[in-house]
């Protein structure tokens, strides 16, 4: 085309006199050999779909459960497949379930030949242009993957379903195949077929369903599991909606019936078919992490998977054993204990503890966010802190009550430091020195050190679109599996490893599917990591969790309490592993109500009681096995911007909250201890002329990091505030 418009039309212009016939040659030659490519590619999917075996149809109902074992693979935890299978003639399915489904799934299954290009198109135009994911999938395809094919991930196994849906779509009516479909497709709730599926979600047979009830159903297969009533509600509302609308669109539905309609009721899972004591909060953690590696509920409870997981059987026991030999056995009713332990650099998940019995309470207490963090979220402003300059050595006002940006903010019994150091401030929880420390650093770098190190940006009360100086003060309600994947982070020098429960993935015929091999990010430097760990030592040293010292071992770690002792944590960890513990309470209403009387009525104050001494008495087991480590020394610190130009007060200047107890002693809560942990009763609001509720922030903080703090205004009312 370049030769053609090289020269004027009338000019005829210079080129070879043989470049024509060549260029036609090429083509041809290009022509004739996909025209012959392509002749041989159908020729070989024709002959391939000829060669293909039908298998037997009493087949299909057999399945086969998902074996789940400790980490040195051989060892059994636990099964996943607790499975119902019922079967029901075509006939005795109504017919608007049955539209339902195929308007959930495939509403051309009548027209195509096993496949269909248009619903592919469609998929893909609909996700191009940022529609609601959908899969090309036909019923036929789907169909010969579940009941004929394994759970391989691999373009053979993928052609393989083609072959076979045009083999099946050639051979058996479209009745037999929908038939066999609906009696064969996961629901969830254990629930294979729709007949076992209408028992498991409406107690009744499928023949006395009526089309909401119906799209209701054909709206789990999608994510059978992950779209429960019971679990995203108003996932499965919406995607019924999809399905009705959808109905309406082919004819199916009247309008009527459309704007008639309503999300019927479903009735509560059981779950009296999963493993008790600790095995169902492993199993449903290993399954949740199934999930995100892609794997559907009906590959995990049938597909005859063999699981390695990372959970080590003596730190499981050690688990179990610290909360019930240590753990408060008074005064209990309501309330909630987890344990979370992660092996720092690997993200391995070598033990979890989620609650006494799994069966009678299926909540995993260390897997699901539900207590506000207090304290611990500390360390997430000094690492912000350290990478601003601002050193250990920086001195505060750790006076209380302090008014800082519109907040009246208290340390514990309104106890006044004076001014001390950064170190002083970490060791001794001083909330009113780390208010001031976020709010010269700014609230949006102390979040995100925090989600940097591997707290969930989805953290309930800790999203970057709800943040607030409270930040600091742990209102935040993060999961114990996440804490000790951030504090982890802090462990391994400030490189972070995405936490895993699973090794390996086998299929039901041996191959491997899946190895976990460890993601590993550097998000902070080595130098703030390592003093951050030392700040975190003192904390141990001489703060607010000494009874830690009873470890003989280096350790680290933070004690936080929320407002009203309504949840008490203890995040601690050597260089071998990172562990959170985690205490709070619930009314019969699932209520946060205070922790106080816990342990036959002994005050139960911070977390440097009960969660520390269940800490001390799980790592010491956990790691009797391993050697001693050391932590790396930290920088000789630099001199701080924010440092005082006298010399800093020694941590024996502060007032010292409790006597640090003698190594040899054990870590015993039941005796008094006292509330050396730092939890901010709210930051009290002072009353004001103006008759708004909303606080009126200054611009600059109002403590400035020197020994004199800049006088503040009055505040106006302030939200409430927790912390520890």
């Amino acid at each position: 085309m370049a030769g053609r418009h090289s020269a004027p039309r009338h000019v005829r212009a210079a080129e070879p006199v043989d470049d024509p016939p060549r260029k036609k040659h090429w083509f041809r030659r290009i022509f004739l050999t996909l025209l012959v490519l392509g002749l041989l590619g159908l020729g070989a999917f024709a002959l391939a779909v000829f060669l293909t075996p039908i298998p037997d149809p009493n087949e299909v109902a057999a399945s086969e459960a998902t074996v789940v074992y400790w980490a040195d693979g051989e060892t059994e935890i636990g099964r996943l497949g607790d499975a119902t299978r019922r079967s029901v003639a075509l006939d005795d399915i109504p017919i608007d379930v049955q539209h339902a489904v195929l308007a959930a799934e495939d509403r051309d299954f009548y027209e195509h030949g096993g496949f269909s290009p248009v619903g592919i198109g469609r998929a893909v135009w609909n996700n191009l242009r940022g529609g609601s994911l959908q899969g090309g999938s036909t019923i036929t395809q789907q169909y010969a993957k579940n009941a004929y094919l394994s759970s391989e991930r691999s373009f053979t196994r993928k052609a393989k379903e083609l072959i076979l849906a045009v083999k099946l779509d050639q051979t058996v009516s479209k009745e037999d195949i929908l038939e066999d479909y609906l009696n064969t497709i996961y629901f969830g709730r254990g629930a294979y077929g729709i007949e076992a599926a209408s028992l498991a979600y409406f107690g009744t047979s499928v023949s006395n369903l009526d089309y909401q009830q119906g799209a209701m159903l054909a709206s789990l297969i999608k994510a059978p599991s992950a779209l429960d009533p019971a679990v995203d509600k108003k996932g499965l509302k919406a995607r019924w909606k999809y399905v009705l609308d959808t109905m309406a669109q082919e004819g199916w539905l009247s309008e009527k019936q459309r704007t008639g309609a309503t999300f019927p009721d479903v009735i509560k899972p059981r779950t009296s078919n999963r493993l008790g004591g600790q095995g169902g909060d492993l199993l449903e953690a290993v399954q949740a992490d199934l999930r995100d590696l892609g794997y559907t509920d009906q590959e995990i409870a049938a597909g005859g998977l063999r699981i390695v997981t990372t959970f080590d059987p003596a730190a499981q026991a050690a688990a179990e054993e610290a909360v019930t030999n240590v753990g408060p056995t008074e005064g209990t009713e309501g309330l909630r204990i987890g344990l979370a332990a992660i092996r720092p650099g690997t993200g391995e998940v070598v033990a979890l503890y989620g609650g006494p019995d799994f069966v009678t309470d299926p909540i995993n207490n260390a897997t699901r966010p539900f207590a506000q963090g207090g304290s611990t979220f500390k360390p997430f402003a000094l690492t912000a802190a350290l990478e601003d300059d601002i050193g250990l050595g920086s001195v505060w006002d750790g006076n209380s009550p302090v008014d800082i940006q519109g907040y009246n903010v208290h340390n514990y019994g309104d106890e006044s430091f004076g001014e001390v150091d950064l170190l002083t401030a970490t060791a001794r929880s001083i909330n009113t020195a780390y208010v001031a420390v976020e709010a010269d650093v700014g609230v949006d770098r102390v979040a995100d050190a925090a989600y940097r190190v591997g707290l969930p940006e989805t953290t309930p009360g800790g999203t970057p679109d709800n943040l607030d100086l409270t930040f600091v003060l742990g209102t935040a309600s993060p999961s114990g599996l996440d804490m000790a994947s951030a504090y982890s982070t802090f462990a391994a020098r400030g490189e972070r490893a995405t936490p895993t429960t699973v090794k390996q993935v086998f299929g039901n015929n041996g191959g491997l599917q899946y190895e976990w091999q460890p993601d590993i990010e550097r998000v902070i430097d080595t130098e703030v990591a390592d003093t951050v760990n030392e700040a975190l030592q003192a904390v141990v040293g001489w703060g607010t969790a000494t009874g830690a010292q009873e470890l003989g071992r280096p350790a680290a770690g933070k004690t936080g309490t929320s407002n009203e002792n309504k949840s008490m944590w203890f995040v601690g960890y050597t260089p071998q592993l990172s562990t959170a513990v985690l205490m709070a309470r619930e009314d019969a209403e699932g209520n946060p109500i205070s922790l106080d009387g816990i342990g036959g009525g002994a005050p139960a104050y911070g977390g440097g009681s009960y969660p520390v001494a269940i800490w001390t008495a799980f790592t010491s087991a956990a790691l009797a096995a391993l050697p001693v480590e050391e932590f790396a020394d930290a920088p000789a610190p630099a001199p701080s911007p924010t440092a005082s130009p006298t010399e800093s007060p020694s941590p024996t200047d502060s007032p010292t909250p409790t006597e640090s107890p003698s190594p040899t002693e054990s870590p015993s809560p039941t005796p008094e201890p006292e509330p050396t942990d730092s939890p901010t009763p709210e930051p009290t609001p002072q009353p004001t002329d103006s008759p708004t509720p909303e606080p009126t922030p200054t611009p600059e903080p109002t403590v400035s990091p020197t020994p004199e703090p800049t006088p503040t205004p009055e505040p106006t009312e302030s939200p409430a505030a927790e912390g520890g």
